[in-house]
């Protein structure tokens, strides 16, 4: 029986994860990934970012996982926002030097890598 409970667990919080990275490249990668196709230096940027968050997680020695990203980003939100950062409204300037969007994005670019959900 306990196994059971462990297996709703484990997909819960993998649906939760996958959620969780739907609405943060909602949000945050649509229009990131949009205007770092046309910026490559920005593109560069992100990139550093990218191997910045894998580094962080270690994923040279583990795979990376939806639910290690969607954390990843909850944590880095939180800590954004308890240091008074606040998340832009309406369209997002991509222009400006906005370290929290651009670690967000690059979440953003790592779960594009990951395998399909079956």
């Amino acid at each position: 029986m306990n196994g059971l409970f462990s297996n709703a667990a484990a997909r819960s919080a993998q649906r939760s994860a996958n959620a969780s990275l739907a609405d943060l490249t909602a949000a945050v990668g649509v229009s990131g990934l949009a205007f770092a196709q046309n910026n490559p230096g920005f593109l560069s940027v992100i990139d550093q970012h990218a191997a910045g968050v894998r580094d962080s997680l270690s994923a040279d020695a583990r795979p990376l996982t939806a639910i290690l990203l969607a954390a990843y980003a909850e944590g880095v939100r939180d800590a954004a926002f308890q240091h008074g950062w606040q998340a832009p409204e309406g369209e997002i300037d991509w222009t400006g030097d906005d370290w929290v969007l651009r670690r967000l994005l690059a979440v953003c670019t790592l779960a594009r890598t990951l395998p399909p959900q079956r």
